[in-house]
């Protein structure tokens, strides 16, 4: 059964940072995209940031120049290292994986870890 087991989330102060960590497994084919997705209470998910096997990265306005996504392909590990945080960035953050295999595309999700930013 694929799996995104996501780690890191937790409640820190205004301007602290943290790390989470996303591990893929039994993936079906080769995984292109991992990212990060978050939704706030009473909003929808939204785009955090991407990062393609190659390297490519985008990442929404709100978090460039705070988050930085990076991955470790060897171990189909996606990272987003957050620094300088805002009550505003408080969401359930949740994994993503997008992959290829004979043309087919897949999507997967992780169970989401919250992040609460507070003092």
């Amino acid at each position: 059964q694929v799996q995104l087991v996501e780690s890191g989330g937790g409640l820190v102060q205004p301007g602290g940072s943290l790390r989470l960590s996303c591990a893929a497994s039994r993936i079906i084919g080769s995984i292109n995209v991992m990212g990060w997705y978050r939704q706030a209470p009473g909003k929808q998910r939204e785009l955090v940031a991407t990062i393609t096997s190659g390297g490519n990265i985008h990442s929404a306005d709100s978090v460039r120049g705070r988050f930085t996504i990076s991955r470790d392909n060897a171990k189909n590990t996606v990272y987003l290292h957050m620094s300088s945080l805002k009550p505003e960035d408080t969401a359930v953050y949740y994994c993503n994986a997008r992959s290829t295999w004979r043309n087919f595309e897949y999507e997967y999700w992780g169970q989401g870890t919250q992040v609460t930013v507070s003092s």
